[in-house]
């Protein structure tokens, strides 16, 4: 989950971005002289906390025992680019296809070398938008993805309605959730409902057409989700029978007892990618493209998969635990809708701090 940016702090970020230039070296990081040998030095992360869990970061540690790895988590690539503008030093950074643009529009990221990623092309949506710049240059290597659909509680609701419509039907008045932590998913599934088709692309016409309709179903919620854990906590205490979320969330639900199903709107599922590149300011990048690689193993995607995330290597599949193989399977977002930040960005984030101020 992305936490969304304060107002008042986004602006002081927009003004820190603005008045500072990009730092380091922009050119395409060099691959590593020798990739067998092991990572030696220090190693920075800055990552989504659960990137660098211990149970997906330690065996890349005890592979590389002279390595120095130093680990440091945001909650959105617009903190990160503003951290990073303003001084603080990484070796590899975590990037998203929808909210890389305050990383890339500072020329925060290293172009990264084909020749030093693993089987780059046989990745899945390793040409996605995001991904690669407009040029072709390899901005971040995509290591995990997921669809964003519907969670229901099978023991209270019955018959749902597979589609994003579910969401504002007056039977689960103020027993609904929609995430709250950034303005892309819930404008995006909201106008999916409302049958515009590409949530991404909308224009000022239509946000606030999505934006008014929000607002006249401002009781149909009962929260405004901020993390997986809000949500869990309310299909848990039974405040909530129905919400959006990832197969990840879904997974976690389940496994604390509650009776949920994950559902793919048939209008589609939104979908997110997110993955690794290197900073203009990483002063270690052999050491960066072997944690890349590392993250795009199968042992490592595999692991990635009990978390409920989509594997990027389809060389993972046969090693991930049958519980999640459905969920794993790139094929679950085959059909979804990227999740994918808008030239009007600020336009939907506008939209929805007009929405939660009501």
């Amino acid at each position: 989950m992305r936490v969304l940016v304060p107002a008042a702090v986004m602006l002081l970020m927009a003004l820190g971005l603005t008045a500072c230039g990009a730092t380091g070296n922009t050119s395409t990081a060099p691959p590593p002289a020798d990739p067998a040998a092991p990572a030696t030095g220090s190693l920075r992360t800055f990552t989504y906390e659960d990137t660098v869990a211990p149970h997906l970061l330690d065996p890349f540690k005890e592979e590389n025992p002279d390595l120095n790895v130093k680990t440091a988590t945001f909650d959105s690539d617009s903190e990160a680019a503003a951290k990073l503008v303003g001084g603080f030093q990484a070796d590899v950074v975590e990037a998203c296809a929808d909210e890389i643009n305050p990383l890339q529009a500072r020329n925060l990221l290293r172009p990264l070398d084909e020749k030093g990623l693993d089987e780059f092309d046989k990745l899945t949506f390793h040409d996605a938008p995001g991904v690669l710049d407009e040029s072709g240059q390899i901005l971040f290597v995509p290591i995990s993805a997921g669809p964003q659909g519907l969670i229901v509680n099978t023991e209270k609701v019955k018959n749902v309605k597979h589609s994003w419509k579910a969401l504002f039907e007056p039977q689960y008045e103020g027993e609904v959730a929609i995430e709250g932590d950034e303005a892309l998913t819930p404008l995006g599934e909201t106008a999916l409902a409302m049958g515009i088709d590409k949530p991404m692309e909308m224009t000022a016409a239509q946000i606030a057409e999505v934006t008014d309709y929000l607002k006249e179903h401002r009781g149909q919620f009962r929260s405004y989700t901020e993390s997986d854990s809000d949500t869990i906590n309310l299909l848990k205490s039974g405040e909530v029978v129905l919400t959006d979320g990832g197969r990840g969330t879904a997974i976690a639900a389940e496994e604390a007892g509650v009776p949920v199903e994950w559902i793919a709107p048939e209008e589609g599922p939104l979908s997110w990618i997110c993955g690794l590149g290197i900073p203009a300011g990483s002063s270690n990048t052999e050491a960066a493209y072997e944690l890349i690689n590392y993250y795009t193993s199968p042992q490592a995607q595999a692991q990635s998969a009990t978390e409920g995330y989509v594997v990027t290597n389809p060389k993972a599949l046969p090693l991930v635990p049958k519980k999640y193989k459905e969920s794993a399977d790139p094929a679950s977002v085959k059909n979804a809708i990227a999740e994918r930040e808008p030239q009007n960005y600020e336009e939907y984030v506008h939209a929805w701090q007009e929405v939660q101020s009501e």
